[in-house]
């Protein structure tokens, strides 16, 4: 692996302390070698399969957990996006959803909500991992660094483009039961009336959409929240990460993850926007829906969502990078030159 921040084998320091631990002389710990332990603390190997599979673990916890969370929140921007009439801000959304339906009818949509982004969060996370040493590989050490922008942006696009496979059926029982009153109150109910009514396309005809959602968002929140991660440590904090506490190093994740979730909000809107609208229209096209609102109308329930999104993001990052120290998944330190450059 050639990546100057993900290298598939262990630090240069790391490994010369497993070669030297041969070294201590044996009579200062009888009967342990306490090198091997003290370095090895790891619980997989950098880019090994168990590596993906964990930090696929966590964004299934860290996207299922806080998609679920918001899901009030979610639904009352869903319908300011489809019925801005009725509902004309985020507290009257509130208020209205609360008369009509009273406090349950705020947390529907939550079981789809909660399959579908730990689906999600399962490929978001784990293939982005994946991608971003695939293509370091590629590039090679010096490539890898000098467009390091570039490829957190082209992994997480590949990730994105797979985990919304995944979401969108969820997510489409999940807009349908929020946004179309009388409908369904539960994803049993509504499954079989989507499918009566036009048959598995209900369920991914907003594939398009999602993508155009999606990826730009996931792109934003990855490449965005890497490169923050390296200014706030080298403008910001006080000294290297490496001798920051865990504790530190989460408030660092959860600064950059919020400051990466306000433009993710912005960048993927008016996606969002048509995503809904599509899904509460029986047979409308994505062409019928921008007629029909107009550029302004993509718009609509932004303020909502960049406190969901801001929030929603902050919170994964810094979940899914607690699931890596509760787990002891390596993680890399921020990316430095190559050696050949930097001296």
């Amino acid at each position: 692996m050639y990546s100057p921040f993900h290298q598939l084998r262990k630090p240069v320091d790391q490994q010369n302390a497993l070669e030297n631990v041969s070294q201590f002389p044996a009579h200062l710990v009888p009967g342990r070698t306490i090198a091997a332990a003290a370095v090895n603390e790891d619980s997989c190997e950098f880019g090994s399969p168990k590596y993906f599979a964990l930090c696929g673990l966590g964004g299934i916890v860290s996207c299922g957990l806080t998609h679920t969370l918001v899901t009030p929140l979610d639904l009352v921007k869903c319908r300011l996006q489809v019925d801005p009439a009725k509902y004309k801000n985020l507290i009257n959304g509130f208020k209205v959803t609360m008369a009509d339906e009273g406090a349950r009818g705020l947390a529907k949509g939550w079981a789809p909500t909660a399959m579908g982004y730990s689906i999600q969060g399962l490929g978001k996370f784990g293939l982005y991992e994946y991608f971003k040493i695939l293509y370091a590989d590629l590039l090679g050490e010096e490539n890898a660094y000098y467009w390091r922008t570039s490829l957190y942006l082209a992994a997480s696009a590949s990730a994105e483009l797979f985990a919304d496979i995944g979401l969108v059926p969820l997510e489409s029982i999940k807009v349908k039961i929020q946004t179309t009153p009388g409908f369904a109150n539960t994803m049993r109910e509504a499954v079989p009336k989507m499918l009566k009514q036009e048959g598995a396309s209900a369920f991914f005809k907003s594939l398009v959409p999602l993508w155009m959602r999606q990826i730009p968002y996931t792109m934003m929140k990855f490449a965005c929240f890497e490169r923050t991660v390296e200014l706030i440590y080298a403008h910001v904090v006080p000294k290297p990460r490496a001798d920051c506490s865990k504790g530190e190093q989460l408030i660092v994740t959860f600064a950059a993850g919020y400051i990466a979730g306000v433009f993710c909000a912005i960048v993927s809107h008016p996606a969002d926007t048509l995503v809904s609208k599509l899904n509460q229209e029986k047979g409308a096209s994505s062409v019928d829906v921008l007629k029909k609102i107009g550029f302004g109308g993509l718009w609509k329930g932004l303020g909502p969502r960049i406190i969901m999104i801001g929030t929603l993001t902050a919170l994964q990052w810094f979940i899914y990078d607690s699931v890596k120290v509760t787990l002891n998944i390596p993680r890399p330190l921020p990316p430095t030159p190559p050696k050949a450059k930097s001296e």
